[in-house]
């Protein structure tokens, strides 16, 4: 049985960069690159710990408040100065969701 700590190890931030650059449409391409994603994803992996999503010793599913990762996504791009476009972050997002949906790590709410 695949456990999540499984999961964890699948997740390659590379190849997750390398997906949601092709995720993306042909239009936001020229805006987005490989930083901003990268950036995306650091701020996610800080919003996780912040509000207590990461227990390496659990395997239980925790729920995402995603206007709050949002939020918390923008709101920490205003104050580092990142160039990003809500609708940038957005996408990003919605690349790194399909891409742990690939691997298995999320599930979509019924």
């Amino acid at each position: 049985m695949k456990t999540q700590e499984d999961d964890l190890l699948v997740y390659d931030e590379d190849d997750a960069v390398k997906f949601i650059m092709n995720f993306l449409p042909a239009e936001f391409k020229s805006k987005i690159d490989d930083t901003k994603i990268e950036y995306v994803l650091d701020v996610v992996y800080e919003y996780y710990e912040e509000n207590g999503l990461i227990d390496e010793d659990s395997t239980e599913e925790a729920s995402i408040d995603e206007e709050d990762m949002l939020n918390f996504i923008i709101d920490c791009a205003k104050k580092d100065k990142m160039n990003m476009a809500e609708d940038e972050v957005e996408l990003i997002l919605e690349g790194e969701y399909q891409y742990g949906k690939s691997l298995g790590i999320y599930k979509e709410e019924e």
